[in-house]
């Protein structure tokens, strides 16, 4: 079994939760699935889960370099120059990353809302990214961004490999195997 959630901005990656967060056993019926990856609690899009090993295995070991598709909305007008950063790989505290496939694009228009909304500051304009990685560690893009002087305000996950969010609304989950 293979289903895709898309997950909402402020729901934790695992099913139970003591402090009583949002968690994905409000939005995931199926029994006995498990997250094949992760997403942070200030991230939101497309999250697989399956109750197949092998499957959650080629998906998420960093051997796979499954490609990992994001949208970023990073404060300021980023430029060539961040691009091309990106694009070669930066170094984080715990190494260089792998070079990005990186490029500015306009703000989707399927966008949902986000409660809450992002920030808005009239004086600070915003850019909106489109990055694949081939890694996944812990918050990358978000450290990526910041390490080229663009701070993420908003993240979304939008591709797994050959799996897309695609039309799933925020806590809409599709059957995928």
């Amino acid at each position: 079994m293979l289903i895709a959630l898309n997950k909402p901005w402020g729901v934790l990656c695992q099913f139970t939760d003591p402090q009583g967060r949002p968690t994905l056993a409000d939005f995931v019926v199926q029994k006995d699935v498990y997250a094949a990856g992760r997403l942070d609690r200030d991230s939101e899009g497309l999250l697989l889960l399956t109750d197949d090993g092998a499957l959650a295995h080629r998906l998420t070991d960093p051997r796979h370099k499954q490609a990992k598709t994001y949208l970023a909305q990073v404060e300021g007008c980023i430029g060539e120059a961040a691009l091309q950063a990106l694009r070669r790989g930066v170094t984080l505290n715990d190494g260089p990353t792998l070079p990005a496939e990186a490029s500015v694009v306009g703000e989707p228009e399927w966008l949902w809302p986000r409660d809450p909304p992002v920030r808005f500051r009239k004086a600070i304009p915003t850019s909106w990214l489109s990055l694949t990685l081939h890694e996944g560690r812990n918050r990358q893009v978000r450290r990526m961004t910041a390490a080229v002087g663009f701070p993420t305000l908003r993240l979304i996950r939008v591709r797994i490999g050959e799996h897309r969010l695609d039309g799933l609304a925020p806590g809409e989950t599709r059957s995928l195997a």
